[in-house]
């Protein structure tokens, strides 16, 4: 579901549970838009994950501890001078709004109790986290908003806060069933939609499990429901709201095919029921386990954007680049036709007339007449050494361009391979090694004269299979080719997608001897981290590492094997355990 008003009402009740009275030890900005904020008492250490990201905006209690930059932003700096040893009176939610209020004690400059408001509004775009006082003026929030940007609402220091009105909405807690048939099926909407529309904190997917519930069709218009039904969807709706009130049953339900998430709820969701589903212990933890390789994607996605660009545009340069030698290698075929021309003058230019356009001939090659172009204005001969002449030309362009075709297209592939490595890139260590490599082989200049900051190091991905065998996969060129030439030894097992970019993938063994569900799980996991992961199924190369070399002036990652076996296998993680070395 998404993050609606009755996830927030779920999730509001577990905070104020979890984090009242208690007291805020660290406030950090690990991201732009993004606070964590960490508590410590007789249960331990909690920490609050908040994003305002206009794309993945959230708010959860994580076990995670994200280290913020070294100097703190101005809006960080600012929560710790006033509540940095503050205490959690409570966590609420005005209405069913997509909004959470953080009430904060603190002692100000003069000693005395104090109390400011922290507003978390997820609203999707609209999404941003407010700081204010006591009066509820605004202090400051971590995006500005002028009347430039909404004609609705300034957020700026010094306005007074308040959330929008969300014109013809009603709060579901107080609506009557005459109100409520009277609001819905008077609209002129599918009815799943109707009822999102009238009812504050009601998401699509909510509304579209009402409808489910009535036995109704949520697409079928708001208008042309019974009486009957319409009685029925205001009893499953008030049947919803007793569920919601008896407490939350978070679950992330999973897609069967490939267990990816699908969608994640407080309240069971009667429209997966066909579907996988993974309970969760809390809400928190729910959130945790949607959004967090969703959060990390996308930031990650942000932060590479950049270097996408510049790749893109050296791909796209070098594919034309090839294109064209590629005609002009095309041209250069008809050399061995010059060739003859000038031979076939040289044995019969004397039967040609001065002044002549041309001249027919046998071609003693093919045993049939040929009619040779001429140029009037030279005899025989002069056309002969014309002809080898342009032969010779076109000879020296061919092989000139089949070493630079051979080039471009070592280009293309490099260029393919960091691509890949960049949708594979799953932390900016990984993108400080891509961005060292186009700068290494010149397609970003480096920056001359400035001190080179010290970067954390990014390491191959480890698994373990059910047979107890360790997997490693390279991430990027480097990492690949570090795997390959220095952490895998002879015996060991090497796997690699065949004809498209991956990762290459070591399985460790003394004896090169591997069970065949090994084969299949290392073969599943190269598939996973190629360019095709989004296929059925990818042809997988494998064979012990001994017989894979490198070129010599090969760029990283770029091997060479003679001797391979080949499966196909669908890209999938299921039953690796992944390893945080």
């Amino acid at each position: 579901m998404a993050f609606d008003g009755i996830t927030i009402y779920c999730l509001v009740r577990e905070l104020h549970n979890s984090l009242a009275g208690k007291k805020i030890g660290k406030i950090a900005q690990p991201e732009k838009e993004e606070l964590l904020f960490t508590f410590k008492g007789s249960d331990g250490v909690q920490r609050l994950l908040i994003s305002a990201n206009a794309s993945l905006p959230f708010l959860y209690l994580s076990g995670e501890n994200k280290p913020g930059p070294l100097q703190a932003p101005n809006f960080c700096m600012l929560l710790r001078k006033y509540i940095g040893n503050g205490r959690i009176l409570s966590v609420t939610q005005p209405g069913m709004e997509r909004v959470v209020c953080l009430t904060i004690e603190h002692l100000d400059e003069l000693g005395d109790r104090a109390q400011k408001k922290l507003y978390v509004e997820l609203m999707g775009k609209h999404s941003n986290i407010i700081f204010c006082g006591e009066d509820g003026q605004i202090i400051d929030s971590i995006k500005h908003i002028g009347a430039q940007t909404s004609s609705v609402r300034e957020v700026l220091p010094g306005r007074t806060y308040f959330i929008p009105a969300q014109e013809g909405r009603l709060d579901p807690w107080t609506i009557d069933q005459k109100t409520f048939c009277r609001e819905v099926f008077s609209k002129p909407l599918p009815l799943q939609k109707a009822v999102y529309t009238t009812l504050t904190g009601f998401s699509p997917v909510a509304a579209t499990e009402l409808a489910y519930r009535a036995g109704l069709d949520g697409d079928a218009p708001a208008a042309a429901v019974a009486a009957a039904g319409q009685d029925l969807l205001f009893r499953r709706f008030q049947e919803f709201l007793a569920e919601i009130e008896n407490g939350a049953r978070p679950g992330i339900y999973l897609e069967n095919e490939t267990n990816r998430p699908l969608e994640f709820s407080c309240v069971p969701l009667t429209i997966y029921n066909d579907c996988g589903f993974l309970a969760c212990d809390s809400v928190s933890s729910m959130l945790e386990q949607f959004f967090a390789q969703r959060n990390r994607h996308t930031l990650i996605r942000q932060k590479s954007s950049n270097l996408r660009h510049i790749v893109s545009v050296h791909l796209e340069r070098a594919r034309k680049k090839y294109s064209l030698q590629e005609r002009q290698l095309k041209d250069t075929e008809k050399k061995d036709r010059f060739r003859v021309y000038g031979e076939l003058l040289h044995t019969y230019g004397c039967q040609a007339s001065p002044g002549a356009k041309s001249l027919t001939a046998r071609d003693y090659y093919t045993d049939s007449d040929v009619t040779i172009p001429l140029d009037p204005t030279m005899d025989a001969m002069e056309n002969a050494k014309r002809y080898f002449d342009r032969y010779a030309k076109l000879k020296r362009t061919q092989e000139a361009l089949s070493s630079q075709i051979e080039e471009t297209r070592r280009q293309i592939d490099h260029l393919m391979s960091m691509e890949t490595a960049l949708a594979l890139a799953e932390n900016e260590a990984d993108l400080n090694e891509i961005k060292a490599e186009l700068q290494e082989y010149g397609f970003i200049k480096k920056n001359a004269g400035r001190k080179k900051e010290k970067q954390a190091k990014s390491r191959p991905l480890h698994f373990t299979d059910p047979n107890g065998f360790h997997l490693y996969v390279g991430k990027n060129n480097y990492q690949n080719d570090q795997l390959t030439f220095k952490i895998a030894s002879g015996n060991d097992w090497w796997f690699h997608s065949k004809g498209i970019p991956g990762s290459h993938v070591i399985v460790k063994t003394s004896d090169g001897i591997l069970p065949d569900s090994t084969f299949e799980y290392a073969a599943s996991l190269a598939a996973y981290y190629s360019g095709g992961r989004d296929s059925d199924k990818v042809e997988i190369d494998y064979l012990q590492k001994k017989n894979v070399k490198k070129p010599n002036n090969a760029p990283p990652g770029f091997v060479i094997y003679y001797t391979n076996y080949s499966m196909m296998a669908a890209p999938s993680l299921d039953g690796l355990h992944q390893i945080k070395d």
